[in-house]
């Protein structure tokens, strides 16, 4: 394994990630995690590897696990683990050695978690609930691993406080809109080598997420149709230019297909029936659920491999599909995910929260926001790394704004 190969994309990702460095710069002395275990569930490359090695100069004594079988890079891993942090993850592991992965990580009896999916606070709670013991909170990144925590709240059985970092606003409106609109569009060129303009982009969900990947294809050139359950939602689109369908009446007219739902089976059989030949399938929510690949693989048969990243399914009828990344991640499988420079922002959100936690013992179990002036101090810091100056209020107008008269 190149571990110097993983060296410099760690040190690449540092350079591009001012935020992450200025709070290192301000907290090294103090270190805040010193005595705590911290458990990490999260896409392991480059962004990544910086912040495990941040929280491990900050006291902090971490093991990681990759949330996804197809995002670990095997020489960011082996680099971050010659950096002395814990690492359990490797490329295109099967399902059960992405449990067992997990699972070690679990063991560490974590003080502190920051979870992609849910799936390390899932097994804390439904595999392994021994192991939460000493676990006084965490920090979730995405919409899809909040909904599966809320839920857990809901039935009463959520047994540690977690910060809900995705609802802040200096994530999701960066990250999931910004973020998620660059990388999924990196990914899907870059697996097919394809053009953009003139092509029938179908967006699945109209949330964060799929605003900005909707946004990117008209960048491109493409014409966009979005579908949607939200009737909220399916208006945003409309008034941003979008034609708004159902996904059965979208089916034969696209020529790429990307699902940003958090639900599962929002392609299944009876669009696949539908689509045109070379139609190409792509997924950007969390889990690959929501291209239903089981459906494509009963309809057409075996694939076949035809590109890295690439498999072709023939239906009865001739007509080729093509499935981008097995219906994962297509931002991480088929490139290097989100920019440095977003999930800057993003996993400064993750430190101040899990120090957050950590300064507040024996907050009750249940999904917290992450407060005001984490949000604003992280975007702060961000325009204070770019040298960008805003105007301040004048007492006169706080005290204005503060008062109902005119």
């Amino acid at each position: 394994m190149d571990i110097d190969q993983g060296q410099r994309k760690i040190e690449w990702a540092r350079a591009h990630m001012p935020v992450l460095q200025r709070l290192r710069e301000e907290l090294m002395q103090e270190q805040p995690f010193s005595g705590y275990r911290v458990a990490i569930c999260l896409h392991l490359e480059a962004k990544t590897a910086y912040l495990a090695m941040l929280l491990s100069d900050l006291g902090a004594d971490v093991a990681i696990a990759g949330s996804n079988p197809l995002s670990t890079q095997d020489d960011v891993a082996a680099a971050l683990a010659a950096e002395g942090v814990s690492v359990h993850a490797r490329h295109g592991c099967s399902a059960e050695e992405y449990d067992a992965f997990v699972e070690a990580v679990a063991g560490t009896r974590p003080h502190l978690i920051i979870d992609d999916g849910g799936d390390l606070i899932g097994l804390l709670h439904d595999g392994r609930p021994d192991l939460a013991e000493e676990v006084l909170g965490g920090a979730e990144e995405t919409t899809t691993g909040l909904l599966r925590l809320r839920a857990l709240g809901a039935e009463g059985r959520l047994a540690f406080p977690v910060l809900a970092v995705n609802d802040a606003l200096s994530k999701y409106l960066f990250d999931n809109r910004y973020g998620t609109g660059q990388s999924v569009w990196d990914g899907i060129v870059r697996a097919t080598n394809l053009v953009v303009a003139g092509k029938h982009v179908v967006v699945a969900g109209y949330g964060w997420c799929g605003k900005g990947v909707a946004l990117r294809a008209m960048g491109l050139g493409a014409r966009v149709t979005v579908t949607e359950v939200d009737p909220v939602a399916a208006n945003e689109a409309l008034m941003d230019g979008c034609q708004v369908t159902t996904m059965e009446r979208a089916a034969p007219e696209g020529d790429i297909f990307i699902t940003v739902t958090g639900c599962r089976d929002v392609i299944a059989r009876r669009h696949f029936e539908r689509m045109k030949d070379g139609a190409i399938l792509a997924n950007a929510g969390h889990f690959d659920v929501e291209v239903a690949v089981g459906d494509l693989a009963d309809l057409c048969g075996a694939y076949t491999i035809v590109r890295e990243g690439i498999r072709r399914y023939t239906r009865p009828d001739g007509a080729r599909l093509y499935l981008l990344g097995e219906g994962r991640l297509v931002n991480l499988a088929c490139a290097d995910g989100h920019p440095a420079e977003i999930m800057d922002m993003s996993f400064a959100l993750q430190l101040l929260a899990l120090k957050y936690v950590a300064e507040n013992p024996g907050l009750p179990p249940a999904v917290y926001p992450v407060g005001d002036d984490i949000d604003r101090r992280v975007a702060a810091l961000r325009l204070e790394a770019l040298g960008v100056t805003m105007d301040m209020l004048t007492e006169q107008q706080r005290q204005y704004l503060n008062s109902w008269k005119t």
